[in-house]
């Protein structure tokens, strides 16, 4: 019988030709693009980098240049699999309350980075640990759905506050930044391989265009929300290299520390998530123990990267770029690796990241409001397996979503922080950090209450 022809173009151990391999390479890193550069400028107002483009454009190309480095590294020394590393969601909320801590709150930009600089590399070697040691397997048995689905939903959800706000400063841009994403993702994707590989980034371009070409027809002035100016683009440098420990070195504070491991514990179920879908789309073996532990600890290493170049966030496997194996069937390690390549040299010019930071408020902020939304979807989606006819998983999912919102809410007025006196400062920081990270308090809680509430592996979605 004739062998059945494989439905990849490319498998994972296949090498294109040169030219075919260096456009799929570019397809991915356009692929990772939205979400990229959705991190630094959502941490531009924490950080107090708003009104300071050049450094703002230094963070974005210290993003993509990290990007670079741990993509390389993973693909080679890690799981090996063709995917793509960046930043994550999952460190946003934990990197805003840092900012936000008391000490830290008017610090400069320059602080608060070496803050979460250091709460990102302590969380690194945690991360690393549970990786190398081959702990991370064992204690995934204890996180199933009902404890992922909370966690990753309140990252999208609480960040609420980012969203409408920011697009509303000028609902005619901010609305049709979020028009044309709806348009290209959902109406327009069985149309054109286009608009399903890039609608975000293709509604950002759309929008961002419409207000630069109002703004040089005179209809958006100086002070106008929507205003595009190119003063923030022409002060950058055109070669500006990141370099490690940029913005000083990193400050190691407990409390920061341990609200971050509420960021890894997310961006490790879903790394592992990763793994086992893009080995089924590139045609690699189903990831054993082995695979699976050297890929936390060389994401663990990656964030340890992330934090000693300071780009206010670690490192995670991107889902994005999963889809665009399945679209392309190209599955090729190969081609990731191109990509990685272009994202390390484009990100040392200055002018790269600095073209981003003239993106007006209302397009980010609507670019925010169907992202956010996404994720917390995703985060949901994970309770397909789950019997949600039964009270129980109905309670923990509840009262987790409802007190990971509500209890940030409570320790964001300053009358509420604990106050343990001045032995007990460092308990004290950290209930008060873990009490204003949503992700934190949802994920204890429903890890808590999911492993000590009785109920059948059947009735949590736990694989038998």
């Amino acid at each position: 019988m004739a062998e059945k022809p494989s439905p990849l173009i490319y498998g994972i151990d296949d090498r294109p030709p040169l030219r075919e391999t260096a456009f799929l390479g570019l397809q991915h890193y356009l692929t990772m693009f939205g979400s990229t550069v959705a991190i630094p400028l959502i941490l531009s107002e924490p950080l107090g980098l708003a009104d300071k483009p050049v450094e703002l454009g230094l963070l974005i190309s210290t993003m993509f240049f990290v990007s670079g480095i741990t993509t390389l590294l993973q693909t080679s020394l890690g799981n090996r699999l063709p995917l793509v590393q960046g930043g994550t969601f999952s460190f946003l909320t934990p990197a805003i309350t840092i900012c936000g801590m008391a000490g830290i709150a008017d610090g400069s930009h320059e602080v608060k980075l070496q803050h979460i600089q250091g709460a990102v590399i302590a969380g690194a070697v945690f991360e690393a640990l549970l990786g190398y040691t081959g702990l991370v397997g064992k204690l995934l048995r204890f996180v199933g759905p009902i404890t992922i689905a909370p966690t990753i939903a309140l990252i999208g959800l609480a960040l609420f506050e980012f969203g409408a706000p920011f697009a509303g400063q000028h609902w005619g841009i901010g609305g049709l930044t979020i028009g044309l994403i709806i348009l290209f993702s959902q109406y327009l994707r069985h149309v054109h391989r286009l608009f399903e590989l890039f609608p975000v980034l293709l509604g950002l371009v759309g929008a961002w265009g419409v207000a630069a070409l109002l703004t040089w027809l005179g209809v958006f002035g100086p002070e106008h929300p929507a205003h595009v100016s190119t003063a923030n683009l022409e002060a950058a440098p055109t070669f500006n290299v990141p370099l490690p420990f940029q913005w000083g070195w990193p400050k190691f504070e407990t409390a920061a520390a341990v609200g971050m491991l509420a960021g890894y514990l997310a961006s490790i179920v879903e790394s592992v998530g990763d793994y086992y879908a893009c080995a089924r789309l590139s045609g690699a073996p189903v990831p054993d123990h082995r695979t699976v532990n050297r890929g936390i600890g060389m994401e663990g290493l990656g964030c340890l990267i992330a934090g000693i170049f300071g780009t206010g966030n670690g490192t995670t496997s991107y889902s994005e770029n999963i889809g665009a194996i399945g679209l392309t069937r190209v599955g090729s390690r190969r081609v990731v690796q191109a990509g990685a390549i272009l994202m390390i040299v484009l990100a040392t010019f200055g002018k790269f990241g600095g073209l981003f930071t003239t993106i007006p408020q209302p397009v980010v902020g609507g670019m925010y409001c169907t992202m956010f939304g996404m994720i917390a979807a995703v985060g949901l989606s994970s309770l397909q397996f789950v019997d949600l006819n039964s009270a129980r998983n109905l309670f923990i999912l509840g009262f987790s979503l409802f007190m990971g919102l509500s209890v940030p809410e409570y320790f964001s007025v300053e009358a509420n922080r604990l106050d343990f006196g001045a032995d007990w400062v460092w308990l004290s920081n950290i209930l008060n950090t873990i009490g204003s990270t949503g992700m934190a308090v949802g994920a204890l809680l429903a890890l808590l209450l999911d492993n000590t509430v009785p109920g059948t592996r059947e009735e949590r979605g736990l694989r038998p």
